[in-house]
């Protein structure tokens, strides 16, 4: 036992150090936590029917394990395999994860639902931001906690209004409830991209100068970033998808399509992290549209290919961080730099969780009695009080993101030598811990009892909006010569176009998409015609 904790405690010292003469048990470490994800890859199929556990939680508790076994072995020193960077997470682990959510995406129920996402995706963040930052800045100093600046509050906000809608996505059936899925898959990617937007703009605020336009200058920074980060990722999506038409690359070489997409995927990431954009936010619109038009151009194998390996690269990633997480639960170090009593931890913990609750509530109830005032009962189902209770719990989950911002705001290199930073990181693993396996745990049974499944079944006819007779009214501005002969006639399909707009201006605006989409965009980009 010595013997080993010796052993042990060398090899991951080395590689916290790293080095030349660390390479040989960098090398080690690597192959232990290459193990430890095949252990949660087995465990994870082996709970796969489990009531209470999902593949998150079991990564978590299996790293919980570890960190203690290592833990026992160094006699405290030390808690992980290898030590966490964020910028590690932001350059490979987090890309493949947000590539694979819009490359997988059910583009007609996200698009058919695109206000609604966008609404809890953007304007809820904001909203939940709010909340947080502000309840921080009232609360944290009545429990003897005050010692963090406005940037480090605004922060916050953001690092605790990113959600992790993994547990819930692994539960709610897509086929049977589908724009329920939409709402909460499509929030949930939106929801993480404008966090991370967001929290860009806000550490990019002068704190010497903070006046009365600082709000301002943050809402303008993050339209600029998301307007310009969307566009990005749109024109590499669409070169992608032109190269491959245009050149037919699986004449040759099915290899060559694959590695291309993945390339270039990559490549939209790299480019807007460098132009000091948001990758995530290119990344998951190149993935969108290399879904829709660059996928229809490769051979049948390359589509099988690709799918299933960003899947499994967003599989891992997911996993790794999960598993660094239960790991990092267990860290003597930030706990001992940490100064605060266990009363104030407690306090602080509680706090961020009502907060949190709060966050959520203000803006899910709302947004979604708007949505169901907004759309009229013709254009589709409402959002029932059911499903805004699964969606208000789908966002109470805290994953990956948080971690990496909290990290990326409080530590360097994750490590810190200030006890109020320390405070902040600990309070955050306990959060991402608490909330991923209590909300984890509870989120089958929720589901179960408030959507039974009975009550599942799609409703024909509504969940998509495409069996209605109005579908089939006539857009003036993309007829035929022969179809627009009249100018009366012209006048009167304008009359109905304008009257289909102010009525079902959603599902309208989608129509007229698709009759763009099928006579310009598909000829040039490539994608098969609908019908």
């Amino acid at each position: 036992m010595a013997t080993a904790a010796a052993w042990w405690e060398a090899m991951v010292a080395a590689a916290a150090v790293g080095g030349t003469g660390g390479s040989s048990t960098t090398v080690v470490s690597i192959c232990v936590f290459t193990a430890v994800l095949c252990l949660c890859l087995v465990a994870g199929h082996l709970l796969e029917e489990n009531k209470w556990v999902n593949e998150s939680i079991t990564a978590l508790i299996i790293g919980c394990l570890i960190g203690a076994i290592i833990s026992l072995l160094t006699k405290g020193k030390q808690s992980h395999i290898m030590r966490f960077d964020e910028q590690l997470f932001f350059i490979y682990v987090l890309p493949p994860i947000i590539f694979n959510a819009g490359f997988q995406v059910k583009k007609k129920q996200f698009f058919h639902n695109f206000m609604t996402i966008m609404s809890f995706g953007v304007f809820g963040v904001f909203i939940s931001v709010a909340i947080v930052s502000a309840g921080c800045y009232w609360l944290f100093p009545k429990v003897g906690f005050g010692k963090l600046n406005a940037v480090d509050y605004l922060a916050l906000g953001a690092i605790f209004s990113s959600t992790d809608t993994v547990c819930t996505l692994q539960v709610i059936n897509q086929d049977e409830t589908p724009r329920l899925y939409s709402l909460v898959f499509g929030e949930g990617v939106v929801n993480d991209a404008t966090a991370v937007v967001l929290f860009n703009a806000i550490k990019n605020l002068n704190i010497s100068h903070l006046k009365g336009g600082a709000v301002l200058k943050v809402i303008s920074d993050f339209l600029y970033l998301f307007a310009t980060s969307t566009i990005l990722g749109i024109s590499i999506g669409l070169s992608t998808a032109y190269v491959l038409k245009a050149l037919y690359l699986g004449r040759h070489s099915t290899d060559r399509e694959v590695a291309l997409m993945a390339l270039m995927a990559y490549l939209s990431y790299m480019l807007a992290e460098l132009l000091e954009l948001s990758g995530i936010l290119t990344v998951f619109f190149c993935g969108i549209v290399m879904s829709h038009y660059a996928w229809h151009n490769v051979t049948a194998s390359s589509r099988i290919t690709t799918k299933h390996i960003f899947a499994t690269l967003s599989f891992i990633a997911e996993t790794f961080i999960f598993l660094y997480v239960g790991m990092d639960a267990l860290d003597i170090d930030k706990w001992k730099t940490s100064k605060a009593s266990f009363k104030t931890s407690i306090s602080l913990f509680g706090i961020i969780i009502l907060l949190v609750l709060l966050g959520r509530a203000a803006f899910v109830f709302p947004i979604s009695i708007l949505s169901n005032n907004m759309s009229g009962s013709s254009e589709r189902t409402p959002i029932k009080f059911k499903h805004q209770v699964v969606i208000w719990w789908a966002g109470l989950m805290r994953g990956a993101v948080s971690i990496a911002l909290a990290y990326n705001q409080f530590t360097f290199s994750g490590v810190t030598l200030d006890p109020v930073h320390a405070t902040i990181i600990t309070s955050t693993i306990i959060v991402v811990f608490f909330t991923t396996l209590v909300f984890g745990f509870l989120t089958r049974p929720l589901i179960s009892a408030m959507l039974p499944r009975h009550s599942r079944a799609p409703s024909r006819g509504h969940s998509t909006g495409s069996n209605s007779p109005k579908d089939d009214f006539t857009l003036p501005f993309f007829s035929t010569d022969e179809e627009a002969s009249g100018s009366g006639i012209v006048l009167e399909q304008a009359k109905r176009s304008i009257s289909m707009l102010l009525e079902r201006p959603v599902h309208t605006v989608h129509i007229y998409w698709r009759k763009f989409d099928d006579r310009f965009m598909r000829p040039i980009f490539g994608g098969p015609q609908s019908h």
